[in-house]
């Protein structure tokens, strides 16, 4: 969400200017696109979640991402963020279950818990 910037980049596989790429060929789109997310965080001061934006929204408020940041200044700005981040609870699971296109391996048992 705008509000809350873009996906870190320093799990197996991850790449700042790669993600600076596909952004940018979101913000290419017309601007009235609408933008359907995964998954929302809220961002503090925020008590709803959100699932959707438009590529206006982005391209004028993303905290971390929006018209006039240069890929150079937000590759230092994810590379030094994700540097000061813990690692997720679930990340062993997740990136194992990424890794295999979404299949849960047999052994696998996640904590009701967990979520």
């Amino acid at each position: 969400m705008p509000d809350y910037g873009t996906a870190r980049c320093d799990f197996p596989g991850g790449d700042a200017a790669q993600l600076y790429g596909s952004i940018r060929r979101i913000f290419d789109l017309p601007p009235e696109t609408r933008v359907f997310l995964c998954h929302d965080y809220k961002a503090p001061g925020r008590d709803e979640y959100r699932w959707e934006t438009t590529v206006t929204e982005q391209r004028q408020k993303n905290v971390h991402i929006h018209d006039g940041i240069s890929e150079a200044e937000f590759v230092a700005m994810r590379t030094e963020r994700d540097k000061k981040l813990s690692m997720p609870k679930l990340i062993l699971p997740a990136v194992q279950v990424n890794m295999d296109a979404g299949r849960l391996p047999q052994f696998l048992k996640i904590p009701v818990d967990a979520f």
